[in-house]
């Protein structure tokens, strides 16, 4: 199945997105992500600083509820509990 046919072709077969983010990763991704939106909220931070961490806390938000990251994959890391039970 080809999403895109033109010539960049991607697969959804090689689209390799397997959970590599463990339970205790996601909440303290998503505690991170709040309190940024709480700071940007009460505007103890502003301007372009918030707008970027803004930015970033909706990433951390996003990668939480998918549980994956893909900054995790060049360099191998896995907190989730899944992986650490194929390793053995």
């Amino acid at each position: 199945m080809h999403i895109f046919d033109n010539n960049f072709t991607f697969k959804h077969k090689n689209l390799n997105m397997k959970k590599n983010m463990g339970i205790a990763d996601r909440i303290i991704r998503t505690i991170i992500a709040v309190v940024i939106v709480v700071l940007y909220i009460t505007s103890i931070i502003s301007g372009t600083l918030g707008i970027i961490l803004l930015i970033f806390s909706c990433i951390l938000l996003l990668t939480s509820i998918i549980g994956f990251c893909p900054l995790y994959l060049p360099f191998g890391i896995c907190t989730c509990c899944c992986c650490k039970k194929k390793e053995e």
